[in-house]
């Protein structure tokens, strides 16, 4: 694996400081990591996990709307970022790998290092009551 701008190494020291579920991707949505408190939430550890490219975790973690349709990857804030390089976020239901579900709320935001390099995007999540 190639060496990781200095921004999303950071980015991922901060998110693994944080009480509050992260999950960081490079600019092509590959997944770079997810905290602990993500962990809980999708029922999956991340060293089980490792990398994944966007078109694995958009699908194996089986995001679904508020009728339990599944989302498709370009559905979700993250994803969205990832394309407009500008911040998203919203709300949907989660079915992780222990088939438990969680209604989430999620925000998004690029990371953008010095001279406007853009090197990725990180998302912050929340367990939310349902609608």
């Amino acid at each position: 694996m190639p060496a990781q701008p200095l921004e999303l190494i950071l980015a991922r020291q901060f998110g693994d400081s944080l009480n509050m579920p992260v999950f960081l991707v490079d600019t092509e949505g590959n997944l770079l990591f997810y905290n602990e408190p993500a962990e809980e939430i999708f029922g999956l550890r991340f060293n089980e996990t490792g990398g994944m490219r966007l078109e694995e975790w958009a699908t194996i973690f089986k995001p679904v709307d508020v009728d339990g349709n599944p989302l498709p990857p370009e559905g979700l804030p993250l994803v969205k970022t990832l394309t407009t390089r500008i911040p998203a976020s919203g709300s949907f239901y989660i079915d992780n790998m222990k088939g438990e579900r969680y209604f989430i709320s999620v925000t998004s935001v690029p990371v953008i290092g010095r001279a406007n390099r853009y090197s990725g995007a990180m998302a912050m999540f929340w367990k939310t009551a349902s609608i």
